[in-house]
């Protein structure tokens, strides 16, 4: 399909969350990630993830209370989102994790934008569902 618009993957996600230092320390310290950028006066903090952002926006901030009530169990603003992890040694980030205290899903080959490959499934301190995903396997 041709036309004006060709997307290229993932810019950012934003997650909106109660207990932003819970949060930063999963994504930053757990994961790797780093902060780019922080407006503390509208509550936005850019996470970078890779060529992708992580937007995490705590809800006791001006953006935050304009997102009308906090996440939690009874709904939620998605299902989940899919970091793409290179190289995928399982072994090293199963025993990062275990570091950080952050239950795994058994790794499972699944389908993602590059084919298929390795992935397992994480909870950030939000309850917001994270899937680490690695390189497809060779054709």
């Amino acid at each position: 399909m041709s036309g004006a618009i060709s997307v290229r993957g993932i810019d950012h996600v934003v997650i909106r969350c109660r207990d932003l230092d819970a949060m930063l320390r999963f994504y930053c310290d757990a994961l790797g990630c780093a902060v780019e950028k922080r407006n503390d006066r509208i509550g936005l903090v850019h996470v970078r993830a890779g060529r992708s952002q992580i937007d995490l926006v705590p809800i006791d901030g001006e953006l935050g209370r304009a997102g009308g009530a906090p996440p939690g169990v009874d709904g939620r603003n998605m299902d989940h989102f899919c970091l793409q992890v290179e190289p995928f040694d399982a072994q090293a980030i199963a025993a990062q994790l275990q570091r950080f205290g952050i239950a795994a899903s058994e790794v499972k080959q699944r389908f993602g934008a590059l084919g298929d490959g390795p992935s397992i499934y994480i909870e950030d301190p939000e309850g917001n569902t994270v899937e680490l995903k690695g390189p497809p396997a060779p054709r």
